[in-house]
């Protein structure tokens, strides 16, 4: 019998969600194909509803070992503000309420 995250007490622990986020962005960084995106949300929808906190990993491009401004996951970031309805905090800041 296959199991579900439906079959996991998720309240009051961290998940560590890792999903596929490498959206194609333009030259200003907004992203053009939120479909991976919105393919996630009910799963993180579900983990914080449930009382998880909820930690997701993913990233953009293949930057080859350096930072790249241009593939910075801070449009992602804005995208799940903006859906979830919540604080997304990104490395040391937070963005949104």
């Amino acid at each position: 019998m296959k199991r579900t995250i439906e079959d996991i007490d998720v309240k009051g622990k961290r998940v560590l969600l890792r999903v596929d986020f490498n959206v194609p962005l333009d030259d200003s960084g907004n992203i053009l194909d939120a479909s991976r995106i919105i393919a996630e949300l009910p799963t993180i929808k579900y983990l914080l509803k449930n009382g998880a906190k909820v930690i997701i990993c993913s990233h953009i491009g293949r930057p080859k070992g350096e930072p790249n401004p241009k593939l910075s996951m801070v449009s992602v970031a804005k995208y799940l503000v903006q859906h979830l309805h919540c604080k997304v905090r990104f490395s040391s800041s937070a963005i949104g309420e």
